[in-house]
């Protein structure tokens, strides 16, 4: 039995805690230095096979034009207001400028807007180059391919425009892909914050300060070892730049949840007069098994994401797996290690009596049949007040709660996904005043431009017709001279939407393009034509995570069904939490909605623009509420189910079982939300996406779903809660998956 396992795993690590513990440290060290040996950057790769943008890339690569690296943007204009680049003195910089740029390492090469002056006003300005009041100018800077690349090359043209701003009369701001690839995330500073929140949660939970280090200091350990892990995963493939951010701030949430759980349940056994060596190995036997139930669900919910087909999220999801995993592990060798170590220190004040005797003399798998024994000291008379009054009122607080969180759900019938540009940015970025330049002197779609690949072979006069059909789309402001490579023939020309990337209408002109305009321009020769850039791409992957959400849905619901059905030896029980923990996800969803796409309250996390939710957020924020959501779940109907086969009376087990995890479950909801916030305040508009959405779903889980929903559908459901027909109990597998409590036989409950 799982119980038994986990009782000799806790036990042993408390006998030898400091063996654990030199262990941990050994794995860490090893972790830190694979990573610094083998280690690779996080790079974004978001594409997917058979897009039509992942076939306009593969056809540029196939033509070498440079188009395939990295780029990035150096946006200058006048200190002088009455300036402008038609004059000598500010041409005079620009062409410095551009020279010093041109001298950085790793350049293949720049736009030249000095040249193009000197050739005559007119020719800049139809180049792209300098605004028509002549007043912004931009370099276009190529880099090659990123795997040659490194953080060094941003830090240098950083530095770069650091010293001309001071030498030159000239504003200088910069933007691109360079700096998206290798701009350092502002994760750390949300993850100390989060750790200080949690800290003092902890404090105010526990009243000790050693009981709130054991938790800080075992998510700590477990994130070196599991965020080191994904950077020695990011030398081997390509790891998506938010995985090391969502990896922090859902590896610490379950780490500090996990053994905050494991923790409560130790000072339980601790103040019936166990040793603790022994109320440490019991700790990790009756909480650790709900523990390692619900971080395998987290991480089945999170791997599933692989049916999306999109390379960078199964990735992405095996990479925050493994944080996840981790902090799994460590719940139940390091923590019971640590309160070996703390020993007595961490028991409250209280009689040792008889019962703390008994319990050491008690068999692992006879655990759970009886009553906590210091559940008594647990229960909180508010707690049990409250649901005993939801229990008298269940129909009231049941639609009510339900009718709130549909209510908040309404919003996502207006979600829209996209990409949020650098227009999304703090004004204190430089990529932000960058973009903000650039859309003043060229139009919005000069911050995303799309790349049109063909390959002409078979009818040579293809290209023309491409030009001037795409030329009088009414959703494309420009197009730059056709650009073809003499080797392959394949021809590239890039083309400027008259609005934003993040902007509906440019998805909408991409369509267009697709569906109407180049097929209408090719007709039905061999030739081909494809749409690319980022902005093309990112669309590509928003209606491909679109298509296969409901299918992603419908995986994880069944399997997590079935897991709570073999857990519970229930048929309602399971299906009812899947009905909630929908209910709660909807509703996260329709506020982020709400904050991203309307703007309410987005003010108050530092969002200065409204932007569209970023295309694989939903089904990543799929992946992992439903997971964690489901720690909650166990924990709660664990002890629900316990008083249920103690007493066999519905109401006292909801009851009893619910105030006996309330301030457990709030206390660790606290935590989550509190660290799920700290990320709702970076500057990378993902990051808050996830950080809200994480916070807002597991505020609303632990209060209006398990303080209100739960006891009032189990009250109205009454016995029937644990109703399974004989000939499904006798299929359903026990052991380690099952309950370890004696099965409720379907012949007990009378319906």
């Amino acid at each position: 039995m799982l119980s038994k396992a986990l009782l000799r795993v806790g036990a042993s690590a408390a006998r030898h805690p400091w063996r654990v513990i030199a262990a941990w440290l050994i794995i860490a060290t090893l972790a830190v230095l694979a990573a610094v040996a083998f280690g690779g950057r996080t790079a974004d790769s978001m594409t997917a096979p058979g897009l039509d943008s992942q076939r306009a890339a593969e056809l540029i690569e196939r033509a070498g034009t440079g188009q395939e690296g990295m780029t990035a943007q150096v946006v200058v204009t006048p200190v002088d207001d009455g300036a402008t680049f038609f004059d000598d003195g500010a041409r005079t910089a620009l062409t410095r400028l551009q020279t010093e740029v041109k001298r950085l390492p790793h350049v293949l090469g720049t736009s030249d807007p000095a040249g193009a002056l000197h050739a005559g006003g007119d020719t800049a300005v139809r180049g792209g180059l300098v605004s028509a009041d002549g007043r912004i100018a931009v370099v276009r800077v190529q880099y090659p391919d990123q795997s040659r690349l490194s953080a060094e090359d941003l830090d240098a043209l950083v530095e770069l425009g650091d010293r001309l701003r001071a030498e030159l009369p000239l504003r200088v701001e910069m933007g691109g892909s360079l700096f998206y690839a290798f701009s350092d995330p502002d994760g750390g500073v949300s993850e100390l914050i989060g750790l200080l929140a949690a800290a003092a949660i902890l404090f105010l939970a526990f009243g000790s300060l050693v009981a709130a280090a054991l938790p800080i200091g075992m998510a700590v350990f477990g994130l070196t070892v599991g965020v080191a892990t994904m950077t020695v995963l990011a030398g081997v493939t390509d790891v998506p730049a938010f995985a090391p951010v969502l990896g922090s701030m859902v590896g610490l949430g379950v780490g500090i949840d996990y053994a905050l759980f494991v923790l409560a349940r130790h000072r339980e056994y601790l103040a019936c007069g166990l040793d603790p060596q022994a109320a440490a190995g019991r700790a990790v036997a009756t909480a650790g098994r709900p523990v390692v139930f619900a971080g395998g669900i987290v991480v089945v919910s999170i791997l599933g994401l692989a049916v999306a087909d999109v390379p960078f999220m199964t990735v992405g999801g095996v990479a925050v797996s493994v944080v996840v995993l981790t902090m799994v592990l460590a719940s139940v060798t390091l923590l019971p290690a640590f309160l070996g170590v703390a020993g007595p220190r961490l028991a409250r004040p209280g009689r040792v009596s008889r019962i703390g005797r008994a319990l050491q003399s008690r068999k692992p798998g006879r655990l759970a049949r009886r009553r906590d024994p210091a559940a008594g000291a647990a229960h909180a008379a508010g707690w049990r007040r409250w649901i005993g009054h939801v229990g008298r009122h269940p129909v009231p607080y049941a639609v009510g709660a339900a009718g709130l969180l549909l209510t908040a759900t309404l919003p996502v019938l207006g979600l829209r996904v996209g990409l949020p540009d650098d227009g999304s940015l703090p004004h204190s970025r430089t990529e932000r005043r960058a973009y903000d330049l650039v859309a003043e002197g060229f139009g919005p779609g000069t911050n995303g431009p799309l790349v049109i690949a063909a390959d002409p072979t078979g009818d040579p006069g293809v290209l023309d017709r491409l030009v001037g059909a795409v030329a009088a789309d009414p959703g494309i402001a420009s197009v730059t001279p056709t650009h073809i490579d003499r080797a392959t023939g394949i021809a590239t020309l890039v083309v400027f939407p008259t609005t934003s990337p993040q902007d509906k209408a440019t998805a909408d002109t991409i369509a267009r393009l697709r569906t109407d305009v180049l097929p209408t321009a090719i007709g039905d020769g061999p030739a081909r034509a494809h749409v690319g850039g980022a902005a093309a791409s990112l669309s590509d992957v928003g209606r491909r995570t679109s298509q296969r959400l409901p299918v992603f849905v419908a995986a994880v619901l069944a399997m997590s069904f079935l897991l709570l059905m073999l857990v519970f030896r229930s048929v309602l029980v399971p299906l009812k939490a899947v009905l909630l923990n929908l209910l709660s996800i909807g509703a996260s969803y329709g506020i982020m909605v709400a904050v991203f796409q309307w703007g309410w309250g987005g003010a108050l996390i530092g969002l200065e623009a409204t932007v569209p939710i970023v295309s694989f957020i939903p089904m990543f924020l799929f992946a992992i509420l439903f997971g964690l959501s489901m720690d909650y779940e166990v924990f709660l109907l664990s002890h629900v189910r316990e008083e249920y086969l103690r007493t066999g009376d519905n109401g006292t087990a909801i009851v009893e079982g619910i105030s006996r995890t309330a301030r457990i479950i709030t206390s660790a909801a606290l935590i989550m939300v509190a660290v799920f916030l700290s990320f709702a305040v970076a500057d990378d508009p993902s990051a808050k996406m996830f950080g809200l959405g994480l916070a807002t779903a597991i505020f609303i889980d632990a209060t209006v779903v398990r303080m209100v929903l739960v006891p009032a559908t189990m009250t109205l459901l009454g016995r029937t809660n644990w109703w399974l027909p004989k000939w499904l109990d006798r299929m359903l597998p026990r052991g380690p998956v099952g309950t370890d409590h004696p099965p409720v036989r379907s012949s007990a409950v009378r319906i």
